[in-house]
């Protein structure tokens, strides 16, 4: 330690103090209670709206009326059954399971179960995946029927 300097100790006092009091804590029952003892002033503000379930605005808003009168039905493609019959064709002459198609076309079995069911939302780069794995071609008779409906 040679050529630092001296060494020197600081003497100074050290004030250890307790931390002001959070939000909640003022809001506490007793502490407005106290802070009224010792005369200090309290401010208390009335919301509006607290503790209701309404919205700020109760009226219905223009955006709103015409969600409420949109009468077209809106739904997603689903499988064709075309494609389902497809699928399970061919995973059946590949002696496959669901599971293992799943596997093979690095999907989970939930995917390929929607597929065949018919309730899965068709997705062009699945179904190429299915067409690699099973060697069959499955999109000739399923995009006639989705681009008939569009």
């Amino acid at each position: 330690m040679a050529g630092i300097g001296p060494l020197t100790q600081d003497w100074e006092p050290v004030v250890i103090r307790k931390k002001a009091p959070t939000a909640a804590a003022k809001k506490d029952e007793k502490v407005v209670n106290a802070a009224r003892r010792a005369g200090a002033e309290i401010e208390s503000v009335k919301k509006s709206n607290a503790g209701t379930n309404r919205a700020a605005s109760s009226s219905t808003s223009l955006n709103t009326r015409k969600l409420d009168e949109e009468t077209e039905n809106l739904a997603h493609d689903r499988v064709p059954t075309e494609l389902k019959k497809a699928i399970m064709h061919a995973r059946m002459e590949k002696k496959l399971t669901q599971a293992q198609l799943a596997q093979l076309i690095n999907e989970k079995p939930q995917i390929i179960q929607e597929y065949e069911s018919g309730k899965a939302i068709p997705n062009q780069q699945i179904i190429g995946k299915l067409e690699r794995a099973l060697g069959a071609k499955l999109r000739a008779n399923s995009c006639r029927n989705l681009k008939g409906d569009i």
